[in-house]
């Protein structure tokens, strides 16, 4: 973990309420994908955590919602303004369990984090496929940049708006080696009854401090308790209690 002040150079809409935040600073502490940063946002107290989306050697770049008071000060916020953040929090993915053809599944704003990792596992020379959810079409991000990189982008919206009808479990319906997994809760479990291979998990959780000392995001696992911003936010499928 290293803390540090990062200016912002892009803060622009992708859709109604989803934002793209490119921040320039010290990244050296983001090792992998599914990783995410804590930014401190003036007169709040608790930290804002989002999964980073894509990263450089002097950039990090998240995907953020607007949902509170937090996210809604940082619609506002300009280039050239400057942040306090935390980097290098969580543990990641790890990609050498994924075997030859896996998928990396994300919805709403549990898409972010599986770009980089698609991004990480194409240069591992992996077949990688991504299914992408939302509710409609109107919601729907960054669909080109994951069709550049993996070699099928299937999208769902529950609506049936744009591409399969339905949520991500149904378009499941091909050979995977493994499975890449980040978004509502709701959706991980749907996700690890279809599947019938081992994958990761990233969960979303309401975090104190994010880095470990609070306890406040514990959860049981078959493996003891864990912490979901330092020991996860990513879990094995056989370690996961519902």
């Amino acid at each position: 973990m290293k803390q540090g002040i990062f200016e912002i150079t892009e803060n622009s809409a992708l859709t109604e309420n989803v934002l793209k935040m490119t921040l320039s600073g010290d990244v050296s502490e983001i090792k992998k994908s599914g990783q995410f940063i804590n930014i401190s946002i003036e007169g709040l107290f608790l930290r804002r955590p989002i999964s980073v989306y894509d990263k450089t050697d002097k950039t990090v770049t998240v995907i953020y919602k607007v949902v509170g008071e937090g996210t809604e000060r940082m619609s506002k916020m300009k280039p050239g303004d400057k942040l306090d953040v935390l980097t290098g929090l969580g543990n990641g993915f790890d990609t050498s369990l994924s075997g030859d053809k896996p998928v990396v599944i994300g919805g709403g704003v549990g898409v972010p984090p599986m770009y980089l990792l698609a991004k990480e596992l194409k240069s591992e020379g992996k077949q990688v496929t991504a299914i992408l959810g939302f509710n409609r079409e109107s919601e729907i991000f960054a669909r080109e940049e994951f069709e550049k990189i993996c070699d099928k982008v299937i999208i769902t919206t529950v609506d049936g708006s744009c591409g399969v009808k339905g949520f991500v479990t149904d378009a499941l319906g091909f050979d995977y080696t493994y499975t890449y997994c980040c978004g509502p809760e709701a959706m991980l479990k749907a996700v690890y009854n279809k599947t019938v291979t081992s994958g990761q998990y990233s969960f979303e959780e309401r975090m104190g401090c994010g880095f470990g000392a609070c306890m406040g995001c514990s959860c049981k696992t078959k493996y003891g308790n864990k912490r979901i911003c330092k020991d996860g936010p990513v879990l094995v499928k056989e370690e996961i209690i519902w």
